[in-house]
């Protein structure tokens, strides 16, 4: 068997195999720092672990007993749909299983360091000896693979442990989106290890029913690209270029909606989504107000502040979720229609409200003088 594993060869064994199956004496001979510690801190306070295991014998002989250590400690996070109340555990077993095989198949066996385990009441912490293999960074560690110990990785692989394609990150970070938790995270790696931490709380219960909502069938066929774009989405933050063409896929199945045109335009979760999930009203926040709305806006704060006019930047936090640049196309129509005007040029640039915009508004302060002039402190 080891010999078709490509774990022994002419009847001597190799380091992978050691690292597999090897006994606590066979490793304590030939290569001690392949262990595994294990530790469970019931808080962030220095000091000696409430429980501390140390596992120095083949992979294929504790793996399980180390996922038993964590799941004993390991509390259920509910949310409800409708009548069904649903269990999400804190901590993920696939995920948590595919951290350590990372970093025991992609540690560096020629330091002598440990692979520590950290757990935590919502956080794992797991690492391992060895940075990042060449040519892999925490940014490009979803499309860049270059495995350290190749045999090791190939023999995992052939166990069903290890995806030879190099996905096993790619399913850290699509149940972490799945589960609306935070993405893994590898603060804390340098150049002689690497530090990769699970955070088990569960974000916003009602990201996991929409996700429920789009369907297994559909998920199946999602790229890990997709769950990123719509992790950011959810968050309300800006999609990276290298993402943009997912954006098309996922509004062409109805998943995602656009709203505005050109730089200006945003992406949110789709409303028949938010109908069934019974929040429309937060459909209606994170779309925005229509056109109209938003020029109407513009219109009321330049009247209540027409002795000294408004800046562009003034007038962008009166509707932030829009762009800058279409802020500046509504007050072109406000100027366009004869409701606003702009005075000055470059950064000392302020607009004011015409005559027609002001006398709409019975609380604004008056910015003509007595004899009808605009006074030359307000140009």
């Amino acid at each position: 068997m080891l010999a078709d594993a490509e774990l022994a060869f002419d009847g001597r064994l190799t380091f992978a195999a050691l690292v597999l199956f090897g006994t606590r004496a066979a490793l304590g001979r030939r290569l001690a720092q392949a262990e595994v510690i294990f530790e469970y801190r019931s808080s962030e306070a220095s000091g000696p672990a409430a429980e501390r295991q140390e596992f120095r014998e083949g992979f294929f002989l504790f793996h399980d007993r180390l996922w038993e250590l964590i799941n004993k400690r390991n509390d259920l996070q509910h949310y409800q749909d409708g009548f069904f109340v649903f269990d999400i555990p804190t901590f993920d077993e696939r995920s948590v299983r595919e951290a350590t095989l990372n970093a025991v198949c992609h540690r560096d066996y020629r330091l002598g360091g440990s692979v520590f385990v950290r757990q935590y009441a919502r956080r794992i912490e797991v690492v391992s000896p060895g940075g990042f293999p060449p040519g892999v960074t925490p940014e490009n560690i979803l499309d860049e693979q270059n495995p350290r110990n190749r045999r090791l990785a190939e023999a995992l692989g052939r166990c069903g442990l290890v995806e030879r394609a190099g996905q096993g990150m790619d399913l850290l970070f699509e149940r972490a989106i799945r589960h609306s938790k935070p993405l893994p995270d590898f603060t804390g790696s340098a150049a002689h290890k690497v530090s990769l931490t699970l955070h088990g709380t569960m974000r916003d219960p009602a990201f996991v029913r929409f996700l429920e909502k789009v369907g297994q069938e559909n998920l199946a066929s999602f790229a890990t690209q997709d769950f990123l774009v719509l992790d950011l989405v959810h968050r309300e933050q800006p999609v990276p270029d290298t993402l943009r063409p997912r954006l098309i896929h996922l509004r062409e199945q109805g998943i995602i909606e656009s709203v505005g045109k050109g730089r200006g335009v945003r992406y949110l979760l789709s409303r028949r989504f938010y109908a069934a999930l019974g929040q429309k009203g937060s459909y209606t926040r994170r779309r925005g107000l229509d056109k109209d709305t938003n020029r109407e806006l513009l219109a009321k704060h330049l009247s209540e502040n027409a002795a000294e006019g408004c800046p562009l930047s003034q007038l962008h936090q009166v509707i932030p979720h829009i762009s800058r640049r279409a802020v500046q196309r509504l007050l072109n129509d406000l100027r366009a229609s004869g409701r606003a005007r702009l005075g000055g040029s470059g950064r000392g640039a302020r607009w004011f409200p015409t005559e027609n915009c002001a006398s709409n508004n019975p609380n604004a302060v008056s910015w003509r003088n007595k004899s009808g002039a605009i006074p030359h402190n307000s140009l």
